[in-house]
Parts: C-alpha cells; structure tokens; sequence
C-alpha cells in the first residue's frame, strides 16, 4: 500500500474555528482526513506501546499559527512519517495503526455505524448479498461471507476480498486486496461509481494448496467458478483440443476433474493486468503482465510491433518499490493532487533483477495497478518462506484466522501474514529481535528456471548466484540492545557502502530493508555466549520498498 499526503484543507471546526485539514491516500485515492493532533494521539499511542526504537520521527509542535510554507513542510513530514509506520512490520500491521485509519475513514465519509446490506460477487458473476455494520473491518465480511456460503472456518484464509472495476466489455480490473485498515462498505460505496464492486477469490498461487480446498464442497465450488471465469476471459490460455475437454468435463458437472485439467494449462492461477507500460527491454514499450507461478509474466509488444514474452522470477529480484507522482498538465506545472479516484497519479513498480552472473537491472512498469502487483510479489515470497522453512499454509492460515480478531499491539514481532516456521529456536531469536524491525527465516535459493526471463529470447542463462557477500567486520554494538554484538555476518539485498558505524559505535542499517545472517554474542542469562540467526533489520526510504532474502540459505 503506498501512503501519501499531497494535499491539505482548510475546514470548519464546531465552533467556527478554522483548522488544517491533512488528507490521507492510499494508491492516489482519499482514504481520510485527519487534524495534526489526531496524528500526533496516534503517534504518543505507538510511542507508548513500542517504545521510541522503533518508532519513527514525530514533526513538533509549533507554537505560533502556521504559514502557508511551514504547513507544506509539515504535510510533507507527516506524509514521510505515515510512509515510515505502515512500512515498519511490527507499527504497519499493529491494531492501533489500522483502527486509526478505519476511525477516520468512516469519519471522513460521515457514514454513521449502523446495519446495511452489502454484495459480495463471485468468480461466476453471482453475488452474495450479506448483512453487516458499516464499521465491520475486511475479515468481518469476509467471515460473514463465508457464513452465508456455508464455508468452513479452516478454509476462510484460502479466500479473500478483492476491489474490482468492470469495464464496459465485462472485464475486471483489479484494483486491490482489501486491507485489515480499510472498512469494506465505506470502500465501495464512497467511489460512487457502479462500476466498482467486491469480489471473494482465492488468495494463495501453489496449486498443491488447491487439493485441501477441493475437499470441501463450497471450496470445489469456489475454485471451480474462478477457474472457468480464467478461461473465459482468456486469462488462462487453452487450444481447440483442451477447449472441447472441458466443455465435456462441464457439461459431466466434473467439476474435480475440470480443475486438475486447468492446472495443466498456461496461466492457471495467474492474476492477469490491464495493459500498461514498461521500460524493459525498451523504454515505452507496451506490456501486458501476469502474475503467477512465483513470477511476473510480460508480454511486450516492441516498437517495431514484434511480439516477445519473458518471465521475470520472484526469486532472481534483489528488492522492488512502488513510487507515485503527479502527472504534469499541458503547461509543463503539476496537475492538482487527486481527492477521489479520478486523480491524475502515475503508479510504478520497479524491481531489480538478476539478469546475468554479476548484472543487476532495474525492471520499471507503469500501471495504476502497480501496487496490487507489489502486494502479489509479496504474497508470493511469502508462501516460498513457508515452503522454504518447512512450515505448514494451513497451520498458519488457520492461526491468522483465529487471531485476527485478538488485539495485536501486545505482540513483540508481526510476522508477514504467511510466514511461519517450524524450527524450536525461533521463540528465543524472537525474543533478540523485539527492539528490532522483524524476523525473517532462511532466504530463497536463486532459481535456474528455463521459464525465466534469463532464458528466454531477452538474455542468456544466469550460471551462478553472486548475492551472497561475506564480510569480516569489527565487532559493532546492535542499536537498541546494548548487550548484543555483531561478531561476524553476511548480508544480501545492500552494498557495503549502506553500512556504517555511528559515532555512538553503534551498527547503521541501510535506507533499504536488507536481510542479514548474523553471529551475535550477547551476554545474559538463558544465551549462549553465540548464536546464530537469521533477522530481517529495517529502516526504509519515502518511498515505499520490499526486499526478497534471495541468496540466504
């Protein structure tokens, strides 16, 4: 999710009084609007619960009125500070944040909490209408959901909510997956536009995932619809010959059989994007990209109108960020920042990939769907870090299901959503890392794929993996814990250039989120005078920025 503040109102207060009005986006859409000291409670609550470690800069308090040029600093500060929190895993994903911005979105639409009807669609164009409170958070809804179809409590984290458009020729665009932060009705209703609507599809990428589903009726039914849905619009690729199979299985009502000859095809389960722009493997070309498989697919259409696919593996991109600017008008000056859906903001993704031995490129594609394309990269390596540590999807998703309505401003470190670990140590690095950002498991082998782009008609086969960067460093003292030191590590994702010590000879971490494997000696009772672990340490840029642990092993 990319936050940004462009933008700032003068309003009416109650008793006539005038005051500054900051307004909240996320994706270049009005989320809300919120006053400096509502920002400034939000900020003394994650200072209290947290502790000054972790959380980022506040802007200060000014005792005189403000001018026009000190509120443009302090928009720009608070917009840095917003980007900071939801960035952060343990503040970005705490209670406290997302119950703020829930408050104040519903706040600033002057939708008052009460009992309304809401449509939930299906894959097959159905919908489901179910009854809920305004104020009922994402996983409300899409528990009472799955009430209303009759869908097991243990197979409700396989699903999740989507914001759709329908174009004019039935096509979905995919805006985004609704987030804990977000209320649902007060999402789609305050579009005004009936072109939007929420979809319920699954939200996992390995098929194996699909044979649990497929035990439970509902379940069948669920991934039987989206699968036909695929088909039709042409997101999943078939010939006459796999065409007329399944018309048959169809018309059988084989819907089993139906799926498991969908998962042979090209494409299944991938999440196809509108047309939009890249810079790969030149500038302006134009592309349509897919996401599946542990990848972003392209089709690019050249400027000499030849057509080349190519495969970007999530496994080979070293760190990706989604940035947003104002699209300039005609007289060369920046259009108006947006207040609805209608504003003229430009979205990239960028990743840098591992092309070759020992080359790296950045990949950029222009779309206003780039940040659902981030949020599948990111739910993508998620599931490789299950697979990778030997953790269980099901343990985890029925474990997140059961939780999410437990408050979680009490929990030391949140994890990402699908990422657990079977390994009995990891109560104990949990415990070191709690004044740290979060922690990560063992990283992602790079991958030889011939499916990848490096070994397509774009570039020739990558031969070995140089992310890994082995340094023997002075012992530095970790920030926040004063009885840690750092005897030795290796790192990926930042050059050593990012590192420095403070004069406090304390270790730095880089502006990129950056995964180290570390040999720590801490001296304190129940430790080893060494261990060794793996933790994630991260501070992060304005700018939006995830980083993949590839080269850990």
């Amino acid at each position: 999710m990319h936050f940004s503040i462009p933008e700032t109102e003068v309003r009416s207060g109650e008793n006539g009084s005038t005051y500054v009005a900051y307004n909240i986006h996320v994706n270049g859409v009005l989320h809300c609007r919120v006053r400096y000291s509502q920002l400034l409670s939000l900020h003394e609550q994650i200072k209290k619960e947290y502790g000054n470690n972790v959380v980022p800069v506040f802007p200060p308090k000014r005792i005189f009125t403000l001018t026009a040029a000190e509120v443009d600093q302090r928009r720009e500060q608070l917009e840095k500070y917003m980007q900071a929190v939801r960035q952060e895993p343990v503040l970005g994903s705490s209670e406290i944040f997302n119950s703020f911005l829930r408050k104040a979105q519903q706040e600033t639409q002057q939708i008052p909490t009460e009992e309304v009807p809401l449509d939930i669609y299906l894959s097959n164009g159905h919908k489901v209408n179910v009854n809920i409170l305004t104020s009922d958070q994402t996983q409300d809804v899409l528990e009472a959901v799955a009430l209303k179809l009759d869908l097991p409590d243990d197979l409700v984290g396989y699903f999740s909510l989507f914001l759709v458009r329908e174009g004019v020729d039935g096509g979905l665009t995919f805006i985004r997956k609704m987030q804990e932060f977000e209320l649902p009705y007060v999402s789609v209703t305050s579009i005004q536009s009936p072109d939007f609507r929420i979809i319920l599809r699954k939200s996992y990428w390995d098929m194996m995932y699909d044979s649990n589903v497929m035990e439970n009726r509902v379940g069948l039914n669920l991934l039987y619809n989206q699968t036909v849905s695929d088909v039709e619009r042409g997101w999943i690729l078939v010939n006459k010959d796999q065409h007329r199979q399944l018309k048959s299985l169809q018309e059988k009502g084989s819907k089993k059989e139906f799926i498991r000859l969908g998962q042979t095809l090209k494409y299944f389960g991938y999440l196809k994007f509108d047309p939009c722009l890249t810079d790969f493997p030149e500038k302006g070309c134009h592309v349509i990209v897919s996401a599946g498989n542990n990848e972003l697919n392209f089709h690019v259409k050249l400027p000499n109108d030849q057509i080349k696919e190519g495969s970007f593996k999530v496994t080979r991109m070293r760190c990706w960020r989604v940035t947003s600017s104002q699209v300039p008008v005609a007289n060369g000056t920046a259009a108006p920042a947006p207040s609805s859906t209608k504003g003229d903001v430009k979205l990239e993704l960028a990743f840098e990939y591992l092309m070759s031995k020992d080359r790296l490129q950045w990949v950029t594609i222009t779309s206003p769907q780039a940040i659902m394309m981030s949020i599948c990269l990111q739910s993508m390596v998620d599931e490789l870090m299950v697979k990778k540590s030997g953790g269980s999807i099901t343990k985890i998703l029925r474990k997140r299901h059961n939780s999410l309505h437990r408050s979680e401003s009490h929990q030391a470190v949140k994890s990402p959503p699908l990422l657990d670990s079977p390994d009995p140590n990891r109560e104990q690095i949990v415990k070191l890392s709690t004044k740290l950002s979060s922690v990560s498991l063992r990283g992602i082998s790079a991958s030889n794929s011939a499916n990848d782009i490096s070994g397509n008609d774009f570039h020739g086969p990558v031969q070995s993996d140089p992310m890994i960067r082995q340094e023997s460093v002075k012992p530095l003292h970790i920030t926040g814990l004063q009885d840690a030191v750092i005897v030795g590590f290796a790192f990926n994702c930042v050059d050593k250039s990012g590192l420095h010590e403070g004069s406090d000879n304390t270790w730095k971490p880089p502006g990129l989120r950056a995964s180290l494997y570390l040999q720590y000696s801490r001296h304190h009772e129940g430790f080893s005078p060494v261990k060794q672990c793996f933790i994630q340490v991260s501070t992060y840029l304005s700018m939006e920025t995830s980083c993949l642990n590839t080269a850990l092993c």
